[in-house]
């Protein structure tokens, strides 16, 4: 049984992330191996969700773009990395040494943060209906 990491879960709503890359970020965590290394093709991820291939490779970019999906730089095919903050790990001692050591690394500027979009005003709140009464049919 794999542990869990929880110290990205808690900001993934600021994340502002599409129904897609929630889909397929799924799909990467059920397939990780410890440690957050995840061989699989971006086609096996989207079939397993049902995502069509531009839906993927939009929603793949997304997860790039917010350092969740981490890529080698030697873009090795079929290689994704989850963050060591959402990735899991065989034990409690390596998920707290994988969270030390992910701490460290960003500290020193060697692996990027999970990113939160930055809003120059905030995003519109969606406004609420009021409730009204509707007549029974009859």
């Amino acid at each position: 049984m794999l542990i869990q990491a929880s110290a990205g879960f808690g900001m993934l709503y600021r994340l502002d992330l599409t129904k897609a890359a929630m889909e397929l970020l799924s799909a990467l965590i059920e397939r990780q191996e410890p440690g957050g290394e995840v061989n699989a093709s971006q086609a096996e991820l989207a079939a397993r969700v049902g995502l069509s291939r531009n839906s993927a490779n939009t929603a793949m970019g997304l997860l790039e773009s917010r350092n969740l999906v981490l890529r080698p730089k030697d873009r090795k095919y079929r290689t994704y990395y989850l963050h060591p903050y959402i990735a899991s790990y065989a034990s409690q001692e390596e998920l707290e040494d994988a969270i030390e050591d992910a701490a460290e690394r960003i500290a020193a500027e060697e692996l990027p943060e999970i990113a939160v979009p930055r809003y120059e005003t905030a995003p519109p709140k969606r406004q609420s209906q009021p409730l009204r009464a509707v007549r029974a049919a009859g």
